[in-house]
């Protein structure tokens, strides 16, 4: 009988929906949770463990013996049915993950759907649905890099993510919600439980770390902050589709990594430095947990004279890996840590120089500034002509989306 169970647990897993864990969507499932009644991944049924089996029950569909009447279960119900039930209110702004996501938002997710079943009870989203949030996370210090609470008040109606250093005092920053962008950081801080919030602030990113003890209450943060993102943009842009406006709430970098740079002139020696690429902005770093980038590369379409190319133009020093980053002020010269590293750069760069602009992008450009000699003279690091038609072409696509709304 527990031949013809594991073979019937086969045939189930051919069935559409089940050949995908039920909360990350990885491939090839290769355990089920039996009094749910669901397919899930490795990783998945170890969170789903140690929720406690009164929550979750979870075998191995090969190494464990079944019953009957738990192959039943699973044939019952299955992954399709399953998500009908326990995903069936996931608000708009929930970040549903996938298997690439990070360990803290796969848990909470989990423990989301079964455990506290937020889902099925929308009343217990409130939290992070409501547009307010505030609490204490410990942030770290900008220059003695320790850590240290402080109070952070999120308000939707104001537009605005406020921390105290005293709870009683004025905020010492005032940022908006509407153009900060937060995401997970352990593989920086080396903690399951930390965020990484980047602004806008003097024509330069700001990067601030936090984290709490709980993984509940970051990841609500989190939640709150991209729910109250997109609450403003359906109304900054009510003729976009729900779609647009959710990839534009928060945004995992695309890729980190150390990688060697010259100077402005080519015969200017290679310097090692942590580069992070942003959606249109490639900022390097001295140290990956810097407050701030030591200069930042706005990445414009091809049409504005940018483009990305192995190797670097004659008469350069080449380092290793080399590639060149052509824009309209400069060509920046790079190199990687090793063939494949190189090929997975000009690969994620080539998208973002290929993806058409966005009224966003505009903003960010008009913004971006850097320090471009000892005097603190500044300057926007597209060509003045070549901004000023990005900047013209995009307000003339705003104003269009703003008169199809209103003709709607």
């Amino acid at each position: 009988m527990a031949d013809a169970n594991e073979k019937f647990l086969g045939e189930l897993l051919k069935k559409s929906g089940n050949n995908e864990c039920a909360d990350c969507g990885a491939k090839n499932p290769e355990w089920a949770s039996y009094n749910i009644g669901i397919f899930l991944c490795t990783r998945c049924a170890g969170v789903h463990r140690s929720m406690g089996a009164h929550i979750s029950k979870v075998k191995h569909l090969k190494l464990d013996r079944w019953e009957d009447s738990q192959v039943t279960r699973v044939r019952e119900v299955g992954n399709n049915a399953a998500r009908l039930y326990y995903e069936e209110r996931v608000p708009p702004c929930y970040r549903r993950p996938n298997q690439d996501a990070p360990q803290v938002l796969v848990e909470q997710w989990i423990r989301a759907k079964y455990e506290r079943e937020e889902f099925c009870h929308p009343e217990r989203q409130n939290q992070y649905v409501s547009g307010f949030m505030e609490g204490f996370l410990m942030k770290r210090g900008k220059e003695d890099a320790r850590y240290h609470p402080r109070k952070f008040v999120l308000s939707e109606a104001d537009d605005t993510l406020k921390y105290h250093v005293k709870e009683n005092k004025d905020p010492k920053a005032i940022l908006r919600i509407s153009e900060l962008n937060v995401a997970f950081a352990p593989p920086k801080t080396g903690n399951q439980n930390s965020l990484q919030i980047s602004f806008m602030k003097d024509g330069s990113t700001r990067h601030i770390y936090v984290y709490h003890e709980d993984p509940e209450v970051i990841t609500t943060w989190y939640l709150a902050i991209r729910c109250a993102k997109l609450h403003r943009l359906q109304v900054a842009y009510p003729g976009a589709s729900e779609k647009e406006l959710l990839s534009q709430l928060t945004r995992d970098f695309a890729r980190e990594g150390f990688l060697w740079k010259t100077g402005p002139r080519h015969s200017d020696a290679y310097k090692k430095r942590w580069f992070t690429l942003d959606n249109r902005k490639l900022m390097y770093h001295d140290d990956p947990m810097d407050a701030h980038p030591k200069g930042e590369i706005f990445i414009g379409h091809s049409s504005e004279g940018f483009s990305i190319k192995t190797g670097v133009p004659p008469g350069a020093k080449d380092q290793g890996f080399s590639f060149t980053l052509e824009t309209p002020d400069r060509s920046f010269l790079l190199s990687a840590q090793s063939e494949d590293d190189r090929a997975q750069w000009i690969n994620v760069i080539q998208k973002v120089i290929q993806k058409p602009l966005t009224p966003q992008d505009a903003t960010v450009a008009a913004r971006l500034v850097r320090k471009r000699t000892a005097s603190g003279t500044m300057n926007i690091f597209s060509s003045t002509s070549n901004f000023i038609g990005l900047s013209s072409r995009l307000q003339f696509t705003r104003n269009k989306m703003g008169h199809e709304s209103m003709v709607k």
